[in-house]
């Protein structure tokens, strides 16, 4: 008998075993995996229906608000130029300043003006005395043609010197307040209250009459802003004011300036222009804004809220709620038995963050808004969370959570 190939005796006894254990462990694993997929899977092998938010259609009061860019705008502003010729002698202000109306800010060289001014009186008090003279010689003329001791032709000839004494008393009055305007130029003042902007010309410059710009006056409360608006919108205002929508014609608006955040200043339009710009299809409008915090400076970029209806009573929801098939929109809300039912909608503006649904939906409905995209097709079962209408979506919980209930 034979015993060549039995492991007792060909000096390898642990092989076999080793190979049982090998096999033992294989089929415990194969096992386990089994054991697993079936605890991870419901009864018939379908997945678990997904998490979602749902939120309630929020229905409330609520105006709607349109956004246009706007540039701010003085309500006045000056460039101040010379009225009369000569070397600036002083400058009187501080560049970037506010000044009020009546402040001095250059000089211009007066004595030449001062001495015009001399002259031109001069030459009305010798006017005068003139004129005094033949008022005297006109009287004694008439006594003296009565009397026939001079011509009728001498008494007519000292009558026209009365009168021409007379003219020229109103020349010489007219040149002396011409003078004296001359003389007030010299001083250049603020025709505004405003603020003051850098000076154009120093001391020791020429100044020509009506031509150099010395500079530049602002006014600071209150400030303007324009904006155009598109011919459509425009057409939108009006029908909503033929029809009484618009309560009564306020038009109020709201501003935010680049740097702030929403719309923290007030106003309201005080002029619309009178035709539509045929090149653009817009029309400028433009808003008055109270700046005595001097928040507002010209030609600065500034949005624009315009208010477009009265109040009126909306259905809300997220806008991350809507989905786009083509040209459809439409949103999943909770079926009565937690499934996802599809509603097609139309939607209007942006209002407070949320988009308004003007037909689709019910002030009811459960609308699914974080999670919409695990909703594969309509009627796909889901499990709802509820959460307010624009609120963020819930964070996911913490990975070691459900071990722990365990």
């Amino acid at each position: 008998m034979s015993t060549r190939n039995s492991p007792a005796r060909s000096g390898r006894p642990g092989l076999g075993l080793s190979l049982l254990a090998l096999t033992a462990s294989v089929v415990i694993a194969l096992a386990a995996v089994g054991c697993g997929s079936q605890a991870a899977t419901p009864e018939g092998g379908a997945p678990p229906p997904p998490e979602v938010s749902v939120a309630q259609v929020l229905s409330k009061q609520v105006r709607q608000w349109d956004d246009f860019t706007g540039r701010v705008s003085a309500v006045e502003s000056v460039e101040l130029r010379a009225r009369v010729s000569g070397y600036v002698d002083r400058v009187a202000f501080k560049e970037g300043q506010e000044v009020k109306k009546g402040d001095l800010l250059f000089v211009i060289d007066p004595r030449r003006y001062r001495a015009e001014l001399n002259r031109a009186q001069a030459q009305l008090e010798q006017a005068r005395a003139e004129a005094r003279l033949a008022k005297t010689q006109d009287k004694r003329a008439q006594t003296l043609v009565e009397a026939k001791a001079i011509s009728r032709e001498e008494a007519e000839t000292r009558r026209a010197a009365t009168t021409q004494g007379d003219a020229a008393v109103r020349a010489a009055e007219a040149a002396v307040a011409s003078a004296q305007l001359d003389l007030t130029f010299s001083e250049v003042r603020s025709p505004i209250d405003g603020r003051a902007g850098r000076a154009m010309v120093t001391v020791g410059n020429l100044a020509s009459a009506d031509q150099t710009v010395l500079t530049t006056v602002v006014s600071q409360n209150p400030m303007y802003v324009y904006f155009e608006s598109d011919e459509q919108t425009y057409l939108r205002y009006n029908e909503l004011a033929r029809k009484g929508q618009r309560e009564g014609n306020k038009n109020p608006v709201r501003i935010g300036l680049a740097s702030e955040t929403g719309y923290p200043h007030e106003g309201t339009v005080d002029f619309t222009d009178n035709q539509v710009d045929p090149t653009t299809g817009t029309i400028r409008a433009r808003a008055v804004v109270d700046n005595a915090d001097r928040v507002f400076t010209q030609g600065l970029f500034a949005r624009v809220q315009l208010e477009g209806s009265a109040e009126f009573k909306a259905m809300l929801v997220d806008d991350k709620a809507v989905l786009t098939d083509q040209d459809r929109k439409y949103v999943y809300v909770l079926g009565p038995k937690n499934e996802a039912v599809r509603k097609d909608v139309v939607l209007g503006r942006m209002i407070q963050g949320l988009r308004v649904v003007e037909s689709g939906l019910a002030p009811t409905d459960k609308v699914i808004v974080h999670g919409v995209q695990k909703v594969f097709f309509p009627g796909m079962p889901v499990s709802p969370k509820t959460i307010a209408m624009g609120a963020a979506a819930p964070l996911p919980a913490a990975p070691g959570a459900a071990a722990g209930a365990l």
